[in-house]
């Protein structure tokens, strides 16, 4: 199955916008640490450094790096429904959940746009189920 050159181009610009966003200060933390990180602190920044890593392959290669970007989108909408919404309901809500509930949707919203949905499904989802 194809996709069409111009949606390779808008993946391409999200893999990108990706890298410049996590790249700088991940890999900057990494390598010029300013103290000693706690292990989940550390977990959390190699995370994203890789993950980094992994959208600039994307920039090379979208339609393989298709897992990164569905990543994202899960790992957004999750973190909406794990912790941003039971703040909320618990009347625990502070400007980082805010900022950060933003910054989800953002990338939610961009995932479902950019992402070749069709493509998705004939690679992904179609057999997902089918055994052997």
């Amino acid at each position: 199955m194809s996709v069409p050159n111009w949606r390779l181009h808008v993946m391409r610009s999200l893999f990108f916008l990706n890298f410049i966003s996590l790249s700088y200060d991940n890999w900057s933390t990494i390598l010029f640490p300013e103290e000693q990180m706690d292990t989940l602190t550390g977990v959390t920044i190699s995370f994203w450094a890789a993950f980094s890593v992994l959208n600039l392959f994307g920039i090379r290669f979208p339609l393989k790096f298709i897992p990164i970007l569905l990543l994202q989108l899960l790992y957004k909408s999750a973190w909406i429904i794990g912790t941003y919404l039971p703040a909320k309901n618990s009347g625990q809500l502070d400007e980082d959940l805010i900022s950060f509930f933003w910054i989800c949707v953002a990338g939610i919203i961009l995932n479902l746009l950019v992402l070749p949905w069709r493509f998705v499904y004939h690679e992904y989802l179609k057999n997902f189920f089918r055994l052997g």
